[in-house]
């Protein structure tokens, strides 16, 4: 299968990577790591050892694969719609953070799937990322049911060696990744804590409301998702990358903007829009945005 991948920061280098193992991948990124992936390779270290060779862009307008798969930050989701809507794709994947298809869908013609993905990665260094901890891929219809795409692309990611499930249930996965992003994100950044302490401490009662919330919107959104079923993700999540950093602990700990919009953005605009209530994750955005707006990296709350 030919396949791009928008985004090629840590996560998506890594299944980039992974994915060049058994076929024709397309990086798009930035230099110096594009450029040292031109000259010398991906490495992949720590849980898993490859040494690959995909084609590595830093320009991603004009191009063509059987799938686009996604891994920007949730706030260049347009960016990346705008440029993939330039190239032919029979099908575009995303595995970000937070609920961005429904804006892929508006801007791109390619059949939509949903996705996550809870490998572990770490950016190590330009030309090289640390795969922290082996998780799975999930793809699937938005809509639920049996997908001919999604099961194309499901294969294509086994054939790779990618431990990944075909879901028909993709609205109440998308939203059980929700529920873990908000419980984990946040709490593990404003606390500077892993995500295994983050669940074990003080924290952790702050971790399982936020999930909570996050299941009490999507009931009220049409999505069959429990309350303990969200929280059950979160603990789950929590012991299987215990040791890792969240995305969001990184951003605050290298003074970058954090992914707050797409993930506790989601939550609370759909508890007002529902009429649901999400005073735990509304708190934790006002936390978020108030330490970008004293960073200077955010413009407005």
């Amino acid at each position: 299968m030919e396949v791009l991948v928008y985004g090629a920061g840590a996560l998506g280098s890594l299944i980039g990577g992974l994915l060049a193992r058994a076929h024709d991948v397309t990086l798009v990124g930035r230099d110096p790591h594009m450029r040292l992936v031109r000259e010398n390779g991906l490495r992949i270290d720590g849980e898993i050892d490859a040494h690959v060779h995909p084609r590595a862009l830093t320009d991603g307008t004009h191009r063509s694969a059987d799938l686009a798969v996604v891994t920007t930050k949730a706030y260049d989701t347009d960016a990346a719609a705008r440029a993939l809507a330039t190239g032919e794709y029979d099908a575009v994947c995303s595995l970000q953070n937070g609920l961005t298809e429904e804006r892929l869908v508006a801007a791109l013609d390619p059949t939509v799937l949903g996705g996550t993905a809870s490998y572990g990665a770490r950016f190590a260094e330009p030309g090289r990322v640390t795969c922290t901890g082996i998780g799975e891929v999930v793809v699937g219809s938005l809509a639920g049911g049996r997908n001919p795409l999604a099961e194309r692309v499901g294969t294509a990611f086994d054939e790779a060696g990618i431990v990944t499930t075909v879901a028909r249930d993709m609205p109440r996965r998308r939203y059980e990744k929700l529920a873990v992003n908000a419980a984990i994100n946040g709490p593990s950044a404003l606390a500077r804590l892993s995500n295994g302490a983050t669940l074990d401490g003080p924290g952790g009662e702050v971790a399982r409301e936020a999930a909570r919330e996050a299941a009490r919107v999507a009931r009220v959104d049409g999505v069959d998702l429990g309350e303990d079923e969200a929280v059950a993700a979160v603990e789950r999540v929590a012991v299987d990358t215990a040791a890792n950093r969240s995305s969001m602990r990184e951003d605050v700990a290298a003074g970058r903007r954090t992914e707050v919009d797409a993930i506790y953005g989601a939550v609370v605009d759909r508890a007002d829009r529902f009429g649901a209530s999400a005073p735990t994750c509304r708190t934790v955005a006002s936390l978020i945005r108030a330490w970008e707006l004293g960073e200077g990296i955010r413009e407005s709350a």
